[in-house]
């Protein structure tokens, strides 16, 4: 299991954003490759959701879940690209406390070694309280991509979120 070194674990929530998924049109490809993630890195899935791509729903969503305390990390997949009805960033920076940057710079900057339409994508990062909120792409090949650039990284920024006092340099 991994835990940062404040005994903190891994409790992820995992948001799916499609209008057809939401009405069981499509079959959700890219949240159980989230989960699969978050299985192997030791942690634990609190909620799997798919919702319409609605601002008001997903900032419902990510309000409730963060000041709920039941997750410290949520992971949302889609809604991230140029369409009209893509609002996760936006609704995700709308809800922040504090922005992280640096997964959504790292999940572009090495997806462009994929390919150029890496510079489309839109996710953001922040935090809002103490859970860390990361959009991932909607396509499932691209949200495995972003969360090997990204793995090595979240349980220890978990960790800091949940206030592990130690220095991050040891």
């Amino acid at each position: 299991m991994t835990t940062g070194h404040d005994g903190s674990m891994i409790r992820a929530a995992v948001i799916t954003l499609s209008d057809r998924g939401a009405r069981g049109e499509r079959t959700d490809e890219s949240g159980p490759i989230i989960v699969d993630c978050i299985t192997d890195l030791g942690g634990h899935v609190v909620s799997v959701e798919i919702i319409p791509d609605e601002a008001e729903v997903l900032k419902e969503r990510l309000t409730a879940i963060s000041d709920s305390g039941a997750a410290n990390l949520i992971l949302t997949t889609g809604g991230t690209g140029l369409s009209p009805r893509d609002i996760t960033p936006e609704v995700t920076l709308a809800v922040a406390d504090r922005i992280v940057p640096g997964f959504a710079e790292a999940m572009r900057s090495q997806s462009l070694t994929k390919t150029p339409h890496a510079m489309l994508s839109r996710a953001a990062s922040v935090m809002r309280k103490s859970t860390l909120i990361i959009n991932l792409p909607g396509s499932p090949r691209a949200v495995a991509e972003c969360l090997e650039i990204i793995r090595p990284a979240l349980a220890h920024a978990v960790a800091k979120a949940c206030g592990d006092p130690n220095d991050c340099a040891r």
